[in-house]
């Protein structure tokens, strides 16, 4: 996620718990959907669906911080 970011992220998730803590939900999100989606996505459901959405309302938000501590 964000390589172009990739040590601003490891300086933010050291210096901001915030930052580490939404980090974190999203890899949670991400790991937890790719297993019930399954190797094929025959697990996408309703559930996957709103953890999806969760995800890239974290990934926004993570992307809106990282835009702001990079001025």
């Amino acid at each position: 996620m964000f390589p172009e970011y990739r040590e601003l992220i490891d300086k933010l998730k050291s210096a901001n718990p915030h930052f580490l803590s939404l980090f974190d939900k999203h890899n949670q999100l991400d790991d937890e959907i790719l297993r019930k989606g399954g190797p094929q996505g025959t697990g996408y459901n309703e559930k996957v669906v709103q953890m999806k959405k969760e995800k890239l309302r974290l990934k926004d938000e993570l992307y809106q911080m990282l835009k702001q501590a990079s001025r």
